[in-house]
């Protein structure tokens, strides 16, 4: 752990040159999909990057992972999903690092999916909201991460319109690679009809106990069927990764030195370089500008 504090500590992150937008979802619930969004944000905010992150689960989890009040009377996507209302007007300041943003969730978002379903434009509006509100800032966001609940509904739908990228949260269990091929489907649909840019850049594996063989056994797997998306940094089982919320912070604020911050860390910087160096490969294209 001391050499890789080490190397991160030499490593200088790089920030993109556009805003890159990223889903992060898994149908299956217990992933780590919050944990994930919650501690990327917050480690890449430490390293200097503005940030926001979209809770778009009506349980509110990463709003409350990073200190952002999300009682009932509070404006949340909510208001901008359903009521159209900017997004500028429901963004909150994290008190984790000062260049952290969150737009919260409240219990409001568990009856969008019925609410959305007569609307026009019923995919389109979390990416309307957030391009407009991108366009009016002197300085965009380097990251927006957005939260997604554990199902395939609207809610769902909306972040795979809005975004650019998929970091799909595998856990290192028996059942990880269930429902994954439909998830997949889902994802090609929305490129396919809605989202042409839309595509899964990053896998990460979470829960990972290397005291059991099975851990071992379906990390290859992952590996073997998704070689050039699976990050090498791999997120362990820990006790201070699953505090840390109850104290309404990151894991990256709670505990700085445990394997599970390390971890993220780790990872977020994984997830810049590889950016970084998707970026000098490929001819710019319309999207998000910087």
């Amino acid at each position: 752990m001391t050499r890789r504090r080490r190397v991160l500590a030499n490593t200088d992150l790089p920030l993109p040159e556009t805003t890159r937008v990223i889903t992060v979802s898994n149908q299956k619930g217990g992933v780590g999909k919050t944990t994930t969004t919650v501690n990327l944000a917050a480690a890449l905010a430490r390293s200097g990057a503005r940030v926001l992150v979209i809770d778009l689960d009506p349980q509110g989890n990463a709003s409350t992972a990073l200190g952002i009040d999300h009682r009932s009377s509070v404006a949340s996507v909510y208001d901008v999903v359903v009521g159209d209302d900017p997004m500028g007007d429901v963004i909150q300041k994290s008190p984790e690092f000062d260049h952290l943003y969150c737009v919260p969730a409240t219990i409001h978002l568990a009856g969008a999916e019925i609410e959305l379903v007569s609307m026009v434009a019923r995919e389109q509006r979390l990416r309307r909201a957030l391009d407009a509100h991108l366009a009016t800032m002197d300085e965009p966001f380097h990251y927006v991460f957005i939260d997604c609940p554990p199902s395939l509904g609207l809610l769902t739908i909306n972040a795979f319109v809005a975004a650019r990228e998929v970091l799909i949260p595998i856990q290192c269990e028996y059942y990880a690679l269930e429902g994954l091929s439909q998830l997949l489907t889902n994802i090609e649909l929305i490129e396919k009809h809605l989202n042409p840019t839309l595509h899964v850049s990053t896998i990460l594996l979470t829960m990972f106990d290397s005291r059991t063989n099975l851990a071992h056994q379906v990390a290859q797997e992952v590996r073997d069927h998704f070689p050039a998306q699976t990050l090498a940094a791999v997120i362990p089982r820990s006790v201070r990764v699953s505090e840390a919320p109850s104290y309404g912070q990151s894991v990256i604020s709670y505990d700085m030195s445990s394997s599970g911050s390390l971890s993220y860390l780790e990872a977020a910087t994984e997830i810049a370089i590889r950016g970084a160096a998707t970026e000098s490969t490929q001819p710019r294209t319309e999207g998000y500008t910087a």
